[in-house]
């Protein structure tokens, strides 16, 4: 994906692994000691290694070198590997549990992709952390960015078609688990300034979201900035942000299995 060659270089300023989801995703994927785990579309690392300080042995592919570089750079505790989701360089059945976050919407299409990670998986769990286009619309952020905010929601699969393609590829659903943002979340990714709205004002923060860099024009962010430095400065946000609270959730952990008999 060409954004991730273009924001790559400067993504570890303001991502990396949030300890609150790496415990949720390793309490979902049931991490044991002696078993094989792949990350799918891993970016530079951070989750990956987060979970692996669980236990097990670990794998991460991305489908971007400079990732995978970094990550390189970052520990040799993890096999790192460049390859398209749709295109996995593991043998059947070769691990115990898959995750993948906040990228399925960077798959061209959701079947082949979940087919191939239901390959490599001999029985276990499958762990999606995601945003749905209907969590996505009800962010605050679509005040001020609501071309780029409206643009990323669209990219997102819907839950159905999540559902749908799970299904197609030949996994049980076991749960569906939505996630709030903390106010002290540590992984800058999209809606992180849920309640922190000065960081949207931070170029480097914005450089390492897709929405911003690659969806949203210069006018726009500029535009939506100045309004949102105003609002900031005036006290109006906390208006705004209390407008878009709902019980919906603002991110999603999908977990489903593969069941042999």
């Amino acid at each position: 994906m060409a954004v991730y060659e273009q924001i790559g270089k400067g993504y570890d300023l303001t991502r990396r692994a949030d300890s609150d989801i790496a415990a949720q995703l390793a309490k979902h994927l049931q991490i044991k000691s002696d078993s094989s785990y792949l990350d799918v579309a891993c970016g530079t690392g951070n989750y990956t290694l987060a979970l692996a300080k669980y236990g097990g042995f670990w794998h991460g592919v991305d489908q971007s070198k400079q990732m995978i570089d970094a990550a390189i750079n970052k520990s040799n505790v993890v096999a790192w590997q460049v390859a398209e989701a749709k295109a996995l360089p593991y043998a059947d059945r070769a691990f115990s549990g898959v995750l993948c976050t906040l990228a399925i919407h960077h798959f061209a299409a959701l079947t082949p992709a979940f087919r191939e990670i239901y390959r490599v998986l001999a029985a276990g769990r499958f762990v999606l952390f995601t945003a749905t286009p209907e969590q996505m619309s009800k962010y605050w952020l679509v005040e001020y960015f609501p071309e780029a905010i409206h643009k990323s929601a669209e990219q997102m699969p819907s839950l159905e078609k999540v559902r749908d393609a799970l299904n197609e590829a030949g996994f049980n659903l076991v749960d569906i688990e939505p996630y709030s943002i903390s106010e002290n979340l540590q992984d800058l990714f999209l809606y992180s300034g849920k309640y922190r709205p000065e960081i949207y004002l931070d170029e480097n923060v914005r450089s390492g979201i897709s929405t911003f860099a690659l969806l949203a024009s210069a006018e726009e962010i500029a535009a939506g900035c100045q309004k949102l430095a105003a609002d900031i400065n005036t006290g109006q946000i906390i208006e705004i942000v209390k407008k878009y609270e709902n019980n919906h959730g603002d991110y999603l952990f999908v977990i489903a299995d593969k069941v042999v008999t």
